[in-house]
């Protein structure tokens, strides 16, 4: 079988879909191939509440995607989030059979296997089990113990936790839009991969993905990540404030937002008023530009002390958690003029803007390097690196099959099956679950 030579990210947000197909070019860049996106009709607050306008949504989405790049669309990588998303901290461990041999990845897979295991609340399911050190022997902070001797392996681990519920809706989505499932990444960790440097990781970071229906926080710090979690509310919620407070139509207020909102009202004089066209032979309204951005500036600072309430929950106070790196705000909502400004006088912390452009190739599309398209950029980058595990197992799988001779060790009788080859079938644990996820989903049509 010839390995796929493109890969493709979809994005299933609350305002909009976004499907973006790429390949990675020689010097391990990321090359746009092409992109779609079409309005999102069945999504709310990241989670699909209508299956039939979300398949809608997505061939729609995949068809333009289709037509820019010339190229066919069969598997993708879908991002999750919604209000459903917890995450907890754990530690476990294995105890070696044999501490003559060194810590291969076997002996981390046994123990990520392990947590799998956890119990859950009812209608709960584990999405991602991200080891952050592990100790071997008692000795801490080991970052990659592949390779050390030792009897007892322990590592503490972040696990997130979602709804089955919503992970299966998504999945019958994106099957329904006669599409393979790849694989599911939460949407932050999505984020995190297109728009943070590894300086950033390693200094302390925020990430804050401010989208349509959700606000996505996700914590770096020392190369690893820390917390994650997801805040109901996003651009949305302040495009009804605006449709509530000047009772306008929502095309109307998602415009003002976009046009003169900001999130600072000290900026704007008392005598600037925009005028908007009334409904059918209705009078023009008339609204100040102060009072739209006390409006929107009363949500915001909702969302960013939510935000900053997840950062301190990690533990920012504390003077080895510190994050040195600030926060870097992404999403289509982190455009919002002043917000940066906001954000630093909410929580005394460098703020930037995150845009998608660390690794893409130099000569992508301006549109693309857009913070709307942190997620979608993130989980091509995601399905890219899938599909390279993919093929080092096929070619690895040939290998195994065309010699066998190297692999026979001594003292080893020729009937066994050669232990690299072994090691090859073994898939990563989020692959097992992708499939045990398909199967569930075929059995359940």
């Amino acid at each position: 079988m010839e390995p796929v030579k493109y890969s493709v990210g979809l994005d299933i947000g609350t305002t909009k879909i976004v499907a973006i197909i790429g390949k990675e070019n020689e010097y391990g860049k990321i090359e746009v191939l092409g992109i779609g996106r079409s309005k999102s009709l069945g999504v709310h607050r990241g989670v699909v509440n209508n299956i039939t306008q979300t398949i809608k949504s997505i061939q729609q989405a995949i068809e333009e995607a289709e037509a820019s790049s010339g190229l066919k669309i069969s598997s993708v990588v879908v991002g999750i989030a919604g209000q459903h998303i917890r995450s907890l901290q754990h530690s476990d461990y294995i105890t070696r059979s044999d501490s003559e041999l060194v810590i291969d990845e076997d002996d981390l897979d046994r123990l990520c296997n392990q947590v799998y295991k956890l119990i859950m609340l009812p209608g709960e399911e584990i999405i991602h089990v991200l080891p952050q050190e592990y100790k071997v022997d008692g000795q801490a902070e080991i970052k990659e113990p592949i390779g050390m001797y030792g009897g007892r392996l322990e590592a503490n681990f972040h696990v997130v936790v979602g709804q089955v519920s919503s992970i299966k809706n998504v999945g019958r989505c994106i099957k329904s839009a006669g599409l393979e499932l790849g694989s599911i990444t939460l949407e932050p960790l999505a984020s995190a991969n297109a728009v943070l440097s590894q300086e950033e990781k390693e200094a302390g970071v925020a990430l804050i993905d401010i989208g349509g229906g959700t606000t996505d926080v996700a914590i770096f710090k020392d190369g690893i990540i820390r917390h994650t979690a997801v805040i109901p509310f996003g651009g949305n919620v302040i495009t009804e404030d605006i449709k509530e407070g000047c009772s306008i139509i929502e095309k109307q207020a998602e415009l003002l937002k976009i046009k003169f909102g900001s999130a600072w009202p000290g900026e704007n004089k008392d005598n600037e008023i925009v005028s908007i066209p009334g409904l059918r032979g209705r009078e023009p309204k008339e609204i100040t530009l102060k009072n739209l951005s006390k409006i929107i500036h009363a949500r915001v600072v909702e969302i960013v002390e939510q935000v900053y309430m997840e950062i301190k929950n990690y533990g920012h106070e504390d003077q080895k958690k510190k994050l040195i790196g600030g926060i870097v705000l992404t999403g289509g909502g982190s455009q919002l003029n002043h917000l940066k400004q906001l954000v630093e006088y909410i929580t005394g912390m460098d703020t930037r803007i995150g845009y998608p452009n660390e690794h893409l190739a130099g000569d992508s599309d301006q549109d693309i390097a857009s913070p709307l398209y942190a997620t979608g950029v993130g989980l091509l980058m995601n399905a890219i690196e899938t599909n390279a595990k993919k093929k080092i197992v096929e070619v690895a799988e040939n290998q195994s099959v065309n010699k066998e001779g190297p692999y026979v060790e001594a003292g080893s009788t020729s009937g066994q099956a050669p232990k690299s080859a072994l090691k090859i079938e073994r898939k990563s644990i989020f692959e097992k679950w992708s499939d045990k996820l398909k199967d569930f989903l075929d059995n359940a049509e």
